[in-house]
């Protein structure tokens, strides 16, 4: 019999007008309590080798769907590696992830799986049966941004459910404001295309084609959305064989058993190694340069402090929210990329699972650019959460340094932009398209204590992600790239050791009635990475353009007019009736001419140590590479030698080294000097800058006579319009010399 209290819970339940993220759900990064079925499992089956193998086989399993995932996907994002696949616990903890791809996209994929089980398992008009598939791609409800979609189904044994799976792929296109998925001209979270919260999309195996359909008629790439549900679905229906063929040889207590262990020996680990730090806090900030709409210092700022077994980051005293800015990001996005900090860069030896983080806090200032109102756009996320993990790079490494047992070695930071180009448009194929390319996979990678940083090897977010090849490209898109991946000279972190280095690429529109490109990078005004222990952070990156010409008919007419580098180009301006201008590497969709040239370089990671320190030797090979140019050989390494013969003179070398090092003493200071000269009461009134200033209980809303307590709603942050600034400009300027006429 029903008791009063169910009705009235029952009542409560149909009559909630709207299932929102929940709080208890998104706040919890960590893993479940051992289940029944779990505990059941662990008592049966606790041998250690035995799991171990299953371990093994399940790990095998996760691999081989990630290459299905890879090689079927039809997005740029699958092709090239910005995809994963997963094995979950069935309480939807992540246990296993393929050793290939994005491991914040399966860390996330937790807060959606454990949606269904509390929301639509027991829910008569959803349930959650065998053969079920369920989508998501709101990141509110845990994905990394609205262009990731991730596609999960419940596992289920003899009738009992014990395992979840899942596949995320980086799709880009999804109806937005603008194409590609990632808009930047976004002033509200309507403006960002889909918006699914986990729901379900197959049953008993087979995708439901009215959904299918609806998903279809609300993005520009009907092709691509259906296709990738179906790779996405069987790469699902692998990983669930792999399991049933694990439990039908080894039984099912041993799967449960070893994707429990998974997590809890994990997690035991991780407090073992943080014992070995040593007890303290370390500090960073580093500013973004833009909203990708206005030039603007947006602070990030963090302390990391180790006591016992616990890390904590503390990002309290960073920038407000922005209510009409797509530059916000969530604080689960920010943890599921220090995951990926954690297991890339610090202990890559670890299983890639969820319980990396288990033994750490985090704070965060309430309406913080971290943790903005609902309402707030955060389809260009990456703009605060790439430089939110850099500065966790960079305070992570300096306790690693002191640690005397380590499991890799001490980094500079790994450049963290999306330096590549978003397009959409019609292809010569008549289809309509809007994506990203996958130049984005070859950011240049920090300096090592003992070795130079890797050249354009990968992105922060998947450092086994792979680039895309420009030939594919060209034939299922209008456009050309021109110079691809060549490395550009002196884009280095200069150092003892230097920043892996970032290539160049020129491109241009061929074969389109409509095509457009946009850029949506920041780093054109101030660094993104900072190097390390006095290493030079990245360089700054423009977008150049070169208009008015076709280069395609100047290529034909006359190829000895074309330059392979953007400096060459941008110098010597070979096109003498063509438009040369430079940008910031933030343009708003926009469309393109046949053979106008757009130019962008990929970033470089920062620099170990002092320039100073550099073997004259390494300096010389990269000369010799064309790596670095005769002024900086000489500005930044203060190397003498024969440019003909490239023979170091050591002693003049020394001499050149010394002097600089007088030059440093002679203008050093005491630190309390520095402050009485350098330091101000509060920021700077000509500078828009946002965050705090000395105190991190103050935040600054790009004014010095604009503040308020952080953690506090205070004054919403709205931006103007940029088209309204500019047409206020132009009408004072037509006043002004009215008045003047």
């Amino acid at each position: 019999m029903t008791s009063s209290s169910d009705k009235v819970n029952e009542f409560l339940q149909d009559a909630t007008l709207f299932l929102a993220p929940d709080p208890e759900i998104m706040n919890n990064h960590g893993f479940a309590p051992r289940s029944a079925l779990e505990e059941r499992c662990m008592a049966k089956e606790s041998d250690p080798a035995r799991i171990e193998i299953v371990r093994e086989r399940l790990m095998a399993g996760a691999n081989e769907s990630f290459e299905m995932l890879e090689n079927m996907g039809a997005a740029p994002g699958a092709k090239w590696g910005d995809c994963v696949s997963a094995m979950f616990t069935a309480s939807g903890d992540l246990s296993l992830a393929s050793t290939g791809g994005v491991v914040i996209f399966v860390n996330l994929v937790q807060y959606p799986i454990k949606f269904i089980n509390k929301y639509w398992k027991n829910d008569p008009s959803v349930g959650v049966r065998e053969g079920d598939a369920f989508l998501v791609n709101d990141a509110h409800y845990g994905q990394a941004h609205n262009t990731d979609q991730s596609l999960m189904m419940p596992v289920f044994w003899e009738g009992e459910h014990v395992a979840w799976v899942g596949a995320t792929v980086h799709e880009g296109e999804n109806g937005a404001i603008e194409p590609g998925g990632m808009p930047s001209i976004a002033e509200q979270t309507w403006d960002e295309g889909l918006k699914m919260p986990p729901f379900r999309v197959a049953e008993n195996y087979v995708l439901r084609r009215d959904i299918v359909t609806f998903l279809q008629n609300s993005v520009r790439e009907p092709k691509l959305q259906y296709a990738d549900m179906k790779v996405k679905m069987y790469t699902c229906r692998r990983l669930e064989q792999r399991i049933h063929e694990a439990i039908a040889e080894f039984g099912v207590e041993a799967v449960v058993a070893c994707l429990r262990r998974n997590l809890e020996d994990t997690d035991a680990e991780v407090r073992r190694r943080l014992k070995e730090w040593p007890d303290g806090t370390t500090r960073h900030a580093w500013w973004t340069d833009g909203t990708l709409r206005e030039n603007a210092l947006i602070k990030i700022n963090l302390a990391v402090t180790k006591k016992d077994d616990v890390l904590t980051f503390d990002y309290r005293g960073s920038s407000p929210e922005f209510a009409n800015r797509a530059n916000n990001t969530l604080d689960i996005t920010l943890k599921g990329m220090l995951s990926q900090l954690m297991l890339a860069y610090v202990w890559p030896d670890l299983p890639r699972n969820q319980a990396v983080l288990n033994s750490v806090r985090f704070i965060f200032d309430e309406h913080s650019i971290m943790r903005p109102a609902p309402t707030a756009p955060i389809s260009q996320c990456m703009m605060s959460v790439f430089t939110s993990w850099s500065v966790a790079q960079v305070s992570v490494m300096k306790f690693l340094y002191c640690v005397p047992d380590k499991y890799t070695r001490v980094i500079a930071p790994w450049y963290c932009m999306i330096n590549t180009f978003l397009f959409g448009g019609l292809t010569q194929h008549g289809e309509m398209v809007g994506n990203v390319c996958a130049d984005i996979n070859g950011m240049g990678g920090g300096a090592l204590a003992d070795r130079d940083g890797q050249q354009s090897c990968a992105p922060i977010f998947a450092t086994m992600a792979d680039l895309g090849e420009q030939e594919f490209m060209e034939e299922e898109m209008p456009f050309v790239q021109l110079v691809s991946k060549k490395l550009m000279r002196d884009n280095q972190g200069f150092g003892r050791q230097r920043g892996g280095m970032g290539y160049q690429m020129m491109l241009a529109l061929r074969d389109s009635p409509a095509w457009g490109f946009m850029l949506t990078a920041i780093g054109s005004k101030f660094p993104n990475v900072p190097g390390l222990f006095g290493g030079y952070g990245c360089p700054t990156y423009p977008l150049a353009r070169v208009r008015g010409i076709d280069v395609f008919e100047a290529m034909r007419t006359d190829p000895g007019q074309f330059r392979y580098s953007i400096a060459e180009m941008m110098n010597e301006q070979p096109f003498p009736e063509a438009q040369y201008s430079t940008h910031p590497m933030s343009l708003p969709y926009a469309l393109a001419a046949r053979g106008e040239l757009y130019m962008i370089a990929q970033g470089t990671g920062g620099g170990f140590g002092d320039p100073l320190e550099r073997d004259p030797a390494d300096v010389m090979r990269d000369h010799e590479e064309d790596l670095v140019s005769d002024e900086v050989a000489w500005r930044i390494y203060r190397v003498v030698f024969d440019p003909q013969t490239r023979i170091v003179d050591e002693e003049a070398t020394a001499k050149a080294r010394q002097a600089v090092r007088d030059e440093r003493l002679a203008g050093a200071m005491s630190y309390d000097d520095y402050c009485a000269q350098h330091v101000t009461a509060k920021p700077p009134a000509h500078l828009p800058y946002y965050g705090s200033w000395d105190d991190t209980k103050t935040l600054y809303a790009g004014s010095p006579d604009v503040s308020f307590p952080a953690g506090e709603a205070g004054p919403p942050i709205i931006m103007p319009h940029p088209l309204q600034v500019r047409i206020d400009a132009l009408e004072r300027q037509l006043a002004a010399l009215q008045t003047a006429g």
